[in-house]
């Protein structure tokens, strides 16, 4: 599995949640196959999605497609940033 960091702005969290719930069927088809959705501490705007993904090329062809531009936009998201991530170790303490 392979996972994918994005971290954005949000112009109001509560619309922004509604999208991203909203877009959840979508998300499943596309390859998602789980989540975690973080704010920063100090600033409760920043948004950080942490999701696991069934390979990189489909993480990257949803979150770069014309639909999930359109997506973001109408979810007030600024300035996205997306970090595709390969893992290398997992263990628990």
């Amino acid at each position: 599995m392979k996972h994918v960091l994005i971290i954005h702005e949000v112009a109001d969290y509560d619309a922004w949640k509604r999208v991203f719930d909203g877009a959840a069927e979508i998300r499943k088809a596309a390859g998602e196959r789980s989540y975690q959705v973080l704010r920063y501490d100090n600033e409760p705007r920043k948004i950080v999605h942490f999701s696991l993904w069934t390979s990189i090329a489909a993480a990257r062809a949803f979150f770069e497609s014309p639909r999930l531009v359109k997506i973001r936009e109408e979810a007030g998201v600024k300035a996205p940033e997306f970090i595709y991530l390969q893992e290398l170790e997992s263990g628990t303490l």
